[in-house]
C-alpha cells in the first residue's frame, strides 16, 4: 500500500503488522492459487468449450481430441510457473495442500501454518473457478445447449472445474487413488529435486519454469486416468463451485454412471503422494547428499572452533525458507 505521496505506508500499523506475517502469507497462497486456477481452468474452458463455439475449431462439437489435450496440458503446466512467480517472495508458493504437507513432514515448515495455507489455497481456487466461469458462461450454456443436455448431466463441461475417473476404472477406487499417488509423488520429487541446492538445481529463478513443465509432462503421461488434480485445492474448490452452479452430483458426491463417491479421491490420493515423494527423495537422495556434506566438511575436534558455514536454503521458490532437510 502507498500513502499520497506514493511512498509505502508505515511497516508499523497493525495492518501492515498483520501482513508481514501469517496473514500476509496466507493472502499470497490465496493470489497465487486464484492465479493457477484461473490460467488453468482458463485453458480447460477453452478447449472444450471455447473453441467449439467460438468457430475456430474445424467443425463444432467434434469429438475432444489430442490437440485439446495438449492445449489442457501446457495450459496447466504454464498456469504453475506463473502463479509461483507471482506468489514465491512471500509464502513460498505452495499452492497445493499436498506441497504444504510435504514440506511440513520433511522440510521443516511449521505445522501451525499448514491448516491456513490448505484454506487460503482451498478458497483461492474456489475463486479462480468462479472468474473463469464468469468469463465462459455462455460458450458453457452453449455447450451444453447443442449437446442437448443440462449442467447435472454435462460431464464435459463440469470437468472444467474438477476431475472424474476414466470409464475403464468402472466402480473400482483403486486404480483412480493409486494414480493420484503416483502422480503427485513424481511431481513431489521432482521439486524437491529442482529446488535442492545440494543437487542440481537451476540457477536463478529457472525452477518455477521447470517446475511447470513437470506438470505438463504429468498431464502428458498420466492426465487421462483421473485429469491428473494432484492437488486436493484445484480439485475440491472448483468442485464445490461447480456443485453451487448446478453441476449437482457430477461435483458432489462424484457419481460418474458406476462410480460413485468419488470426490475424496482427488484430496486423498495427493496428500498420501505427497508423502511417499519427499520420503522417497530424501531416502534415495537426500540422504546421501547430506552425508557427502558431512564427509566434505567433517566435525571440528574437540576443543576448536568451528568455522561459520553460510546458511544454505535447498528449496526455492517452492519451499521458500523451510527448506532444509531433516
Amino acid at each position: 500500500m502507498t500513502n499520497q505521496a506514493g511512498g509505502l505506508l508505515p511497516r508499523t500499523t497493525p495492518f501492515a503488522r498483520l501482513r508481514s506475517g501469517l496473514a500476509g502469507e496466507m493472502l499470497a497462497e490465496f493470489f497465487g492459487t486464484f492465479m493457477l486456477l484461473l490460467l488453468g481452468d482458463g485453458s480447460v474452458a477453452l478447449a472444450v468449450a471455447g473453441l467449439p463455439g467460438s468457430g475456430r475449431q474445424v467443425v463444432a462439437l467434434e469429438p475432444f481430441g489430442p490437440a485439446n489435450w495438449l492445449i489442457i496440458a501446457f495450459g496447466w503446466g504454464f498456469a504453475v510457473t506463473f502463479a509461483v512467480y507471482v506468489a514465491g517472495g512471500v509464502s513460498g508458493a505452495h499452492l497445493n495442500p499436498a506441497v504444504t504437507l510435504s514440506f511440513a513432514f520433511r522440510r521443516g515448515f511449521p505445522w501451525r501454518k499448514v491448516v491456513p495455507y490448505w484454506f487460503a489455497q482451498v478458497v483461492g481456487a474456489f475463486c479462480g473457478a468462479a472468474l473463469v466461469y464468469g468469463v465462459y458462461f455462455s460458450a458453457i450454456d452453449w455447450f451444453n445447449g447443442n449437446s442437448h443436455l443440462t449442467r447435472p448431466q454435462s460431464v464435459s463441461t463440469y470437468s472444467i472445474f474438477a476431475t472424474f475417473p476414466a470409464p475403464y476404472f468402472n466402480s473400482a477406487w483403486a486404480g483412480p487413488f493409486v494414480d493420484q499417488v503416483v502422480g503427485t509423488a513424481i511431481l513431489v520429487v521432482l521439486i524437491a529435486a529442482l529446488t535442492d541446492a545440494r543437487n542440481q538445481a537451476p540457477l536463478g529463478n529457472l525452477s518455477a519454469l521447470l517446475i511447470g513443465f513437470v506438470v505438463t509432462i504429468i498431464g502428458l503421461a498420466y492426465g487421462t486416468n483421473a485429469g491428473y488434480a494432484i492437488n486436493p485445492a484445484r480439485d475440491f474448490g472448483p468442485r464445490l463451485f461447480a456443485y453451487a452452479l448446478g453441476w449437482g452430483r457430477l461435483a458432489f458426491p462424484g457419481d460418474y454412471g458406476t462410480f460413485t463417491n468419488y470426490w475424496w479421491i482427488p484430496i486423498a490420493g495427493p496428500l498420501a503422494g505427497a508423502l511417499v515423494g519427499i520420503g522417497a527423495y530424501d531416502f534415495f537422495i537426500g540422504q546421501i547428499l547430506s552425508a557427502r556434506l558431512d564427509t566434505i566438511s567433517p566435525q571440528p575436534e574437540p576443543g576448536e572452533v568451528p568455522e561459520p558455514e553460510p546458511e544454505q536454503v535447498f528449496s526455492k521458490p517452492f519451499a521458500g525458507r523451510y527448506g532444509r532437510t531433516r
